[in-house]
């Protein structure tokens, strides 16, 4: 009888603890570095840009004879030097909210336009031509206003000067050109008008097909589809956009050298011409300024920053607080 051999069974793999190496981890560790450090970055340089603006702002203000804050005049090469952000504050704030009364409406309508009611063919077309708006440079904005808007506002200046002059604000009390803060307004509105729009039809563009098409099955007409799906999923976007579209307008600065008459006056009737803005102001003094007036200026500048951050930080605090902003509920 044949012997037999018992088979040899192959040796166990050794047994390896935790999770086995992948090439794609390497790579999310890279990337998660440097997404990291590109956060850690930009904090860095905002705080740099604070300290930088704060250090040289304190100079200046040392020895400013009158109020920071309340001083209408400026003129820090005086013997003392007196100056002050008052005009200027307004002057940007006034501008600023004429600029989002007129293009936030217009931008929702055109982006609700594009991103349901107009045709494939003729959307993208207007898509188009708003992108490449928000490419021209504010110098060109700053030269077509001069010699275009400014001349045809004459002409509705007079009107809401006849019409609305009972309000105040649209009372006409000086003769002069439409270099005024209500032109400015309504500059920065065509300059900011392609941005809001983008990022609102970029919105709307997401709101799910499942809730217009249930609305739809229940007998809404297009209205009722888009107050009551587009309009609340998209409103964080709305909010998100208006809130660059305010960045710039607060910081926009050929344009409005271009367009505005600069003075050191506070007056309610938008229509006058004069006012002022932190960035035009910056922009027409700072190459005749010596040492001192340039950190002045940079005093004013360190303003602009705090109150464009403030904005922001506003916005984000609504956007957080208010859950239906999120587009959850929609």
């Amino acid at each position: 009888m044949a012997s037999t051999t018992p088979l040899e069974t192959p040796p166990a793999p050794p047994v390896t603890r935790g999770r086995p190496k992948s090439p794609g981890r390497a790579g999310d560790k890279i990337f998660l570095t440097l997404s990291r450090g590109s956060g850690i970055l930009l904090l860095v340089l905002m705080a740099s840009i604070a300290v930088f603006l704060s250090y040289r702002a304190v100079i200046a203000i040392s020895k400013d004879e009158g109020n920071f804050l309340t001083t209408f005049d400026w003129n820090p090469a005086g013997d003392p030097p007196v100056f002050g952000i008052a005009v200027l504050l307004f002057g940007t704030v006034v501008s600023s909210i004429i600029a989002m009364v007129i293009a936030v409406p217009v931008a929702v309508g055109i982006a609700l336009f594009i991103s349901h009611y107009a045709p494939r063919k003729l959307a993208a077309p207007i898509a188009y031509v708003v992108d490449l708006l928000a490419a021209v440079p504010s110098i060109v904005y700053g030269i077509w206003g001069a010699l275009v808007l400014v001349p045809y506002l004459e002409g509705l200046n007079l009107w809401l000067d006849q019409f609305f002059g009972w309000t105040y604000i649209f009372e006409k009390t000086e003769i002069g050109v439409a270099r005024s803060l209500f032109t400015v307004g309504v500059l920065l509105a065509i300059m900011i008008l392609p941005i809001v729009t983008s990022v609102s039809r970029e919105v709307f563009l997401q709101v799910p097909k499942m809730n217009e098409e249930a609305a739809l099955a229940l007998g809404a007409t297009r209205w009722e589809v888009i107050r009551l799906s587009v309009l609340p999923f998209g409103r964080s976007g709305i909010i998100s956009a208006s809130m660059l579209g305010l960045g710039r307008a607060l910081g926009e600065t050929m344009a409005v050298a271009t367009v505005l008459s600069p003075s050191f006056l506070i007056s309610l009737h938008v229509l006058n011409p004069g006012g002022g803005t932190f960035a035009q102001n910056i922009a027409a003094k700072f190459g005749e300024a010596d040492e001192f007036g340039r950190d002045a200026l940079i005093a004013s500048g360190l303003v602009l920053f705090v109150l464009t951050l403030l904005v922001n930080g506003a916005a984000r605090l609504i956007i957080a607080r208010r859950k239906e902003y999120s587009g959850a509920n929609a």
